[in-house]
């Protein structure tokens, strides 16, 4: 499985600094390019703004600022995302709560396939994608 999100670029959003690095170093590990981590809305719009990647982990609660002109941007320009929280689904942006959502505590391999489930999802050249 070593090298699984090879050629992935993730926006890593996350205010939680433990969380924040086991993520990054999980991803690093299995061959993506991981852009951040930023803990702060403003942050992640600037991020956007400035770089190209091919997906996105948003915590859904950043310092109390739920995550939703994030979501919103992301879903205007067509990027991916996945929504990880721990409040469950009532915390989710109800305009995105057709996105796929990582519960946390969560586990690396669950973190892994979500985002290889997604990539199969978005890619047009894969067989699986509708369209």
């Amino acid at each position: 499985m070593r090298d699984a999100l090879t050629d992935l670029t993730i926006l890593i959003v996350e205010d939680e600094p433990l969380i924040a690095m086991s993520l990054e170093d999980v991803l690093s590990d299995q061959g993506a390019i991981c852009l951040g981590p930023v803990g702060s809305i403003d942050s992640a719009l600037e991020i956007i703004a400035a770089n190209r990647f091919d997906i996105a982990l948003l915590d859904i609660n950043l310092r109390g600022q739920k995550i939703d002109p994030v979501a919103d941007r992301l879903a205007e320009i067509g990027i991916p995302f996945i929504f990880t929280t721990g409040h469950g689904e009532d915390g989710l942006p109800k305009s995105h709560r057709h996105r796929p959502v990582i519960a946390k505590p969560y586990s690396d391999t669950t973190v892994i396939d979500t985002l290889l489930q997604c990539r199969t999802q978005s890619d047009p050249t894969s067989a699986d994608f509708p369209g």
